[in-house]
């Protein structure tokens, strides 16, 4: 791939990288755009939402991505199809009944995954600039069950990590403050960026069931001992496209009306 980087873990191992895409969502705050398409494919700079994770994805290095689907699941895989698949493997993850959310949809899609590579797992409506290399590279010298990339930014909702990693998570508008274990040094409250690396061990060690968000296995598990580290990107470009207002953003910082 050219300039393409892989991950570097102890010893100077060398680790195949492969993803999975979270495309799954219904886009519900998006409507009317997503009454006739999914959120993965709404453009921003004219690019496809979907088109702008998968090729940074393989520019990282990653060379088998995993896209779950739900609603028009056949537009994407046309759409994946039209763009000779970016050049890389991409496989599609179909949620047939309902979507699944991140936690679910990881291990519906575990059967697609390789067995033994790290997986990077990326929301597909998050506009990001992050290091995904080094992302990669700082989880293979690490080697935790998962690594995280957070930030400070305003936001009503909260990881916490300390010294060993992660401890527990705030939803300020639940007024929920969860702690899985007692604290080891300083707190401190950092907001998810939507991107992750984990083990290929992860899904099997994931004992929920049916829809649920991943944040309750790694919250079960960092308090069963796991180590879940957070890996700093403060000062990257971040918008989660989700909402109205935050699409509108993305797409002024390419130049394009609002009307667009």
């Amino acid at each position: 791939m050219g300039s393409a980087r892989r991950a570097v873990g102890r010893r100077g191992r060398v680790l195949l990288m492969q993803a999975l895409v979270f495309a799954a969502g219904l886009g519900t705050r998006l409507r009317p755009l997503t009454e006739h398409a999914p959120k993965a494919l709404v453009e921003v700079g004219g690019v496809p939402m979907l088109e702008r994770v998968i090729r940074r994805l393989a520019e990282a290095g990653v060379d088998r991505v995993v896209v779950n689907v739900h609603p028009f699941a056949e537009r994407i895989e046309r759409f994946i199809r039209e763009r000779d698949a970016f050049g890389i493997e991409v496989l599609l993850a179909h949620e047939k009944e309902r979507p699944l959310e991140t936690g679910g949809g990881l291990v519906h899609a575990k059967a697609l995954l390789r067995p033994d590579d790290p997986v990077i797992l990326h929301n597909a409506d998050v506009l990001t600039d992050l290091p995904l290399g080094a992302l990669a590279e700082a989880h293979a010298r690490r080697t935790p069950l998962a690594t995280l990339a957070v930030m400070e930014r305003p936001t009503s909702r909260f990881l916490l990590f300390d010294d060993d990693g992660l401890l527990g998570r705030v939803d300020e508008t639940k007024g929920l403050e969860i702690r899985v274990r007692e604290p080891h040094g300083a707190t401190r409250r950092l907001a998810f960026a939507g991107v992750h690396v984990v083990e290929a061990t992860l899904p099997s060690r994931i004992t929920e069931r049916g829809t649920f968000s991943i944040l309750e296995p790694y919250l079960r598990l960092a308090g069963e001992g796991a180590r879940i580290l957070p890996f700093r990107v403060d000062g990257s470009l971040w918008i989660d496209i989700g909402r109205p207002a935050q699409l509108a953003e993305a797409r002024q910082l390419f130049g394009e009306s609002e009307g667009s």
